[in-house]
């Protein structure tokens, strides 16, 4: 059996208490809106935009906070914990407990947007378009910050890069459960819970070794998605974006239908996160819902400007 990568990256980069402090997700978020918001006014300054400069900012912010994070936590609800919201409503505003999904986050900076461009009276299309180009920053450092959180982790599998996740403890058959904290108790009789447990082994080496040999290897599906849904999107567009005359709204169609695509493949090697769709996992049925409206923004891009990066 060959020697796997057990996974023991801390989520703090800076720790004040046990459990407060300055976390890697927050960070990924934080750095997100700072470089969408400088290649926003790029964008804007090179005419690829309807926004003015100045506008940049007041459009970012708003759609970090209403779109992404709202967006993102009331889709999670939906999505994936509406029992547990209509269980503890309060539940909603625990976000330290983790639970933000990227589906939910796209929906609402889609209708942040649309309330945005008419305020304004903008082009929401063209709107959309140069928002979509940044949108895949944001997924690359949250899949990276999912990664080093050990969540949303893949499945199982042989390969020779496979990662070994303590936190599937909490998922796995009690057996499993049952020989961790054996194993755990041997070296310290204090952890004696499976949340001890995956703490201690951020900084237990004896204990990860002890873990190795009981945890299953996965995809580290995480960095698999930040690639595609990130990189690879990101290229996409932005090549899109720079080089070709496209109407407004095709870029936003194209996002729409490749994020889908991509999150759907992706999802053959993520470990599901909620019951199955007869063979469609959670993500794969919700793309769906995003390539139909990918087509709609491809139909109603037929009608409009042009937008030529040469001329800017």
């Amino acid at each position: 059996m060959p020697a796997y990568y057990v996974h023991h990256l801390d989520p703090f980069l800076i720790r004040f208490t046990e459990s407060w402090g300055i976390r890697w997700y927050g960070l990924a978020y934080l750095v997100a809106f700072l470089v969408g918001y400088w290649l926003g006014r790029h964008l804007s300054k090179r005419g690829l935009c309807d926004l003015a400069p100045g506008q940049v900012g007041d459009f970012v912010f708003g759609g970090a906070f209403f779109g992404v994070i709202l967006g993102g936590r009331i889709g999670y609800m939906i999505f994936y914990n509406f029992s547990g919201f209509l269980a503890d409503p309060l539940v909603f505003f625990r976000i330290q407990e983790g639970g933000m999904s990227a589906h939910g986050g796209i929906l609402g900076l889609a209708l942040y947007s649309l309330w945005f461009a008419r305020r304004h009276r903008l082009s929401w299309l063209n709107l959309g378009d140069s928002l979509v180009v940044v949108a895949p920053i944001g997924l690359f450092l949250g899949r990276l910050a999912n990664f080093i959180n050990g969540e949303l982790y893949g499945r199982v599998t042989s390969v020779p890069w496979a990662v070994q996740f303590p936190k599937e403890l909490y998922e796995v058959p009690r057996d499993m459960t049952s020989r961790a904290l054996a194993e755990a108790a041997t070296i310290n009789p204090a952890w004696n819970n499976i949340e001890a447990v995956v703490a201690a082994s951020i900084s237990s080496p004896e204990l990860r070794n002890r873990l190795a040999g009981i945890l299953n290897p996965r995809h580290p599906s995480q960095i698999y998605e930040a690639a595609l849904e990130g990189g690879l999107l990101f290229a996409t567009l932005w090549i899109l974006r720079t080089r070709f005359r496209l109407r407004d709204g095709a870029l936003t169609a194209v996002f729409f239908i490749g994020y889908a695509l991509l999150r759907s493949f992706g999802e053959f090697f993520r470990e599901p996160d909620a019951p199955l769709t007869g063979a469609l996992t959670r993500g794969q049925v919700l793309s769906v819902g995003l390539i139909l409206l990918g087509v709609g923004f491809w139909v109603a891009s037929r009608k409009t400007k042009l937008t030529d990066p040469r001329h800017g």
